[in-house]
């Protein structure tokens, strides 16, 4: 029998990244949305499936979460075997997964992890219960090397007011003292034609704005989801903390621009995650 190793056949290896979220049915955002932008910017997707949801464009109808122990048991199967060079970590629904999910990241020893703090569907629809937020603070925000709340979602975890620049400031630096290598501070609630968002590194005591035009579009189902899992993929293929926001502010930017153009469902559409392969 052919020996597979010696005949040099085994000789590349997968930037890995393992999402930790719930399912969209409809596709634009939650695991869905992730899988595709790890394939897009050249990684190999896995999932941990927290809940599964019934949604479309126009918003939830039902949700469904799985059990903590079999939430926690995706995250072993994954591990134990392929590993991952980056964690994304997005929708949770309940402390318990939270408390699970941590549970599972430390057992690993996983050392690059991107904490999307998902709160509230684009449709408004709620997506993580009270007793969750919490939990996040505790046990998840010390193990993250980014987290990247929207302004709504800063103001939550940081109990502070976040509708101007000096408050993104303020919540990240807030939200940092948890533990977290750095946070991304999302500008895409306030007004303006650019849309300038802050990123804090705490190590360095450093204040980075990074800045874009504002995409007039409906179809921003997913945006949120989509840049955490683009720093994951770039953080997966070795960029540093910074590139790769830069970058995956670069991508999600293309993203939106590109999926103007369509129109897909009677509400809010997805955001286009392989823009640059359909339209190269």
């Amino acid at each position: 029998m052919e020996n597979r190793k010696e005949t040099g056949l085994h000789t590349h290896t997968y930037y890995r990244c393992l999402t930790i979220a719930g399912s969209d049915s409809s596709g634009g955002a939650g695991i869905q949305a992730d899988l595709k932008t790890f394939g897009a910017l050249g990684c190999y997707g896995m999932t941990a499936i927290t809940a599964l949801t019934a949604q479309n464009t126009t918003g939830v109808s039902a949700i469904e979460a799985m059990t903590p122990a079999f939430v926690l048991e995706q995250i072993r199967a994954v591990l134990s075997d392929i590993g991952a060079d980056a964690v994304k970590i997005g929708m949770l629904f309940s402390a318990d997964i939270i408390q699970a999910v941590a549970e599972g990241l430390k057992a690993f020893n996983v050392r690059k992890i991107v904490l999307d703090p998902v709160m509230v569907a684009q449709s408004g629809d709620t997506l993580l219960q009270e007793d969750a937020i919490e939990a996040i603070k505790v046990h998840l925000v010390p193990l993250a090397t980014v987290v990247t709340p929207n302004i709504p979602e800063a103001a939550v975890l940081t109990e502070k007011a976040a509708d101007a620049e000096i408050d993104m400031r303020a919540c990240a630096r807030t939200l940092a003292r948890h533990g977290c290598r750095a946070v991304l501070i999302k500008a895409g609630h306030l007004d303006g034609t650019q849309s300038t968002d802050v990123l804090y590194l705490p190590k360095d005591n450093r204040m980075v704005e990074i800045s874009g035009p504002r995409i007039d579009t409906v179809n921003n189902h997913g945006t949120g989801c989509t840049l955490s899992s683009a720093i994951a993929a770039y953080l997966a293929r070795g960029e540093s903390i910074e590139m790769a926001v830069r970058k995956a502010r670069d991508y999600i930017e293309g993203a939106l621009k590109s999926a103007a153009s369509y129109r897909l469902g009677h509400g809010h559409g997805p955001v286009h995650h392989y823009y640059r392969l359909w339209d190269a």
